[in-house]
């Protein structure tokens, strides 16, 4: 049972991972990954995705000796930063745009790319506005707003405000960015004068900028998060190009994100108008991998007001966390395993991993090295029990095959001896396969938090340049390969020869090490660690194996020696 059991984990580790060795996803072309991750100095012209026919607002008659606003080309360019301990966001008098955000705890590590990780590349419309109103459509993007200040720092307590105003005709629209210290989010308030009810659809596109060496592995986690119910996740690599997809709401908050970064839009509190819809269209693809999609957010306004609250920064957990509304599940990984990789992740694994880290004050290596430890000592009464119990059915096996052999024409009354005997010897013919499967969603868990988890990245131990990357000499999973070929191998000390175990012990440590050869560092060191620490409890079981059993484990029918 044990065997069959760890043959068909192996087979859906082989099933759930060598496509993606065997068949990469293609890797975007110089000039998309160049685009993803080192922007063009110059902006260039982003396709607008119109909620509704673009027109432009005709002043009364009455209002037409009214001042009107100067040509947006004939004013300069303004930009006004704001200042925090954690960033410092670049924000455009064209449109009142956020046009970058560069988060200072985090470094880029893209090809030919350093320093501080910039998030919001030169070319995206992030918080580009249009009102709507009816029919009628009004693109803020292209507007000259008049900001209240140079440069904002945001204080160590309190909150500092940003106000913004822009005028066209007779429409005037104010702006308030609200900042807090301590937190990525901000709030946007906003006013559209003169309009009864209107929609405001917000800008959310095109993508983030990639900033992680790995651009094609960046890219492909590109898409737009939605949370209503429950958070529901659309790639960008699902879109054609030129597809239009439309989501319908309302939603809490919608967010675009690359693999450990996010840009999201939230909804006000509870009872508060919700964003109703969100349209993604799909940008220029390279082969396969889509790398952007223009998309914007509608929010209503009822008597011209809005309001909503924007985060750019990490997909930092214990922050997500803070901020509440099932942010957290911003990064819904998992495939179809989600139901029960989730409450591993957020109940378990992640909160271990940072207490230890920040209350004991260990580097993460040695964090996952004490963990690895940790999992083997909570689990050896199980797995103590569940080796006694396959010990004890091997003891049982003469019987098992006398019984196989009188009753091989009638199943019924073999399965009835059957478990006549396992009662007689108390033996649970089960009794060897739950340990052994309880350590497998920790293993699945770290797979996808390694992937996903941004406190991981870049994150340096020993000769390891990044806990989240691969191993570039391969020490780790060699040293994995031969932990796991160890263990498999004390396995079957003290029982009698069996073929198919045999070829298990020389073929799946192996294969494991094939697979694992590219996933990350810590996952490796996590499950090399965890089977040298199963090696002493392999060798008392065995040993009691063979005091009980004999060295042969009891071949040729000799049954269980005398205590």
């Amino acid at each position: 049972m044990d065997r069959r059991l760890l043959l068909a984990i192996g087979l859906m580790l082989i099933v759930a991972v060598l496509p993606s060795i065997l068949w990469p996803p293609e890797r975007p072309s110089p000039d998309a990954a160049a685009r993803a991750g080192q922007d063009s100095a110059a902006p260039r012209e982003t396709p607008q995705v119109a909620l509704a026919p673009e027109t432009v607002f005709v002043a009364p008659e009455a209002d037409q000796a009214r001042p009107t606003a100067v040509p947006t080309d004939s004013v300069p360019l303004r930009i006004v930063d704001v200042e925090s301990d954690l960033y410092r966001y670049e924000f455009s008098s064209r449109g009142a745009r956020l046009t970058g955000a560069a988060l200072r705890a985090y470094r880029s590590f893209a090809p030919g790319d350093s320093g501080t990780a910039q998030v919001i590349p030169d070319d995206s419309d992030f918080l580009a506005y249009k009102v709507i109103v009816g029919s009628d459509t009004v693109a803020l993007a292209d507007w000259t707003f008049e900001p209240d200040r140079e440069t904002v720092a945001v204080p160590a307590e309190g909150e500092a405000t940003l106000n913004w105003s822009g005028r066209r005709g007779n429409l005037v629209v104010r702006l308030a960015y609200v900042f807090r210290p301590g937190t990525y989010m901000f709030d946007v308030r906003g006013e559209v004068e003169g309009v009864d009810a209107a929609v405001i659809s917000v800008g959310l596109g095109p993508r983030l900028r990639s900033v992680d060496a790995d651009t094609g592995l960046d890219i492909q986690a590109y898409g737009v998060v939605t949370k209503s119910r429950s958070t529901e996740r659309l790639n960008f690599s699902s879109l054609d190009p030129d597809e239009r997809r439309e989501l319908t709401g309302p939603f809490e908050w919608v967010a675009i994100k690359s693999k450990y970064f996010v840009a999201a839009v939230f909804a006000d509190a509870e009872g508060q108008p919700r964003f109703g819809g969100v349209v993604a269209v799909g940008r220029p693809r390279t082969g396969r991998l889509a790398t952007e999609a223009g998309t914007v957010a509608s929010l209503p306004a009822p008597g011209g007001r809005f309001s909503h609250s924007v985060w750019v920064g990490p997909q930092e957990s214990t922050r997500l966390k803070r901020v509440g509304r099932g942010f957290d599940d911003v990064n819904p990984y998992g495939w179809f395993l989600r139901p029960v990789i989730r409450p591993f992740v957020n109940y378990l694994i992640m909160p271990v991993l940072l207490w230890m880290h920040q209350s004991l004050n260990l580097a993460y290596g040695w964090v996952l090295i004490l963990f690895g430890i940790m999992v083997r000592l909570v689990l050896w009464p199980l797995n103590q029990k569940a080796m006694r119990a396959s010990t004890a059915m091997q003891a049982i096996q003469p019987e098992v095959k006398a019984l196989q052999e009188r009753h091989k024409q009638d199943p019924a009354k073999l399965q009835q001896e059957m478990m006549k005997l396992y009662k007689l010897h108390g033996v649970n013919p089960l009794g060897g396969c739950l340990p052994m499967l309880i350590p497998m969603p920790v293993l699945f868990a770290l797979f996808f938090v390694f992937a996903n988890t941004i406190e991981f990245r870049g994150v340096e131990f020993l000769w390891l340049p990044d806990l989240s990357r691969a191993d570039p000499l391969y020490i780790i999973p060699i040293l994995m390969g031969a932990s796991m070929y160890a263990v498999t191998k004390l396995g079957q000390r003290g029982v009698p020869p069996n073929p198919q175990a045999k070829m298990m012990t020389y073929i799946m440590p192996p294969l494991f090490t094939l697979l694992f050869l590219k996933f990350s560092a810590g996952l490796n060191l996590y499950y090399a660690v965890s089977n040298l620490a199963s090696i002493p409890q392999q060798w008392m079981i065995s040993n009691e194996r063979i005091a009980r059993l004999g060295p042969g484990g009891g071949k040729g029918g000799g049954g269980p020696k005398d205590a």
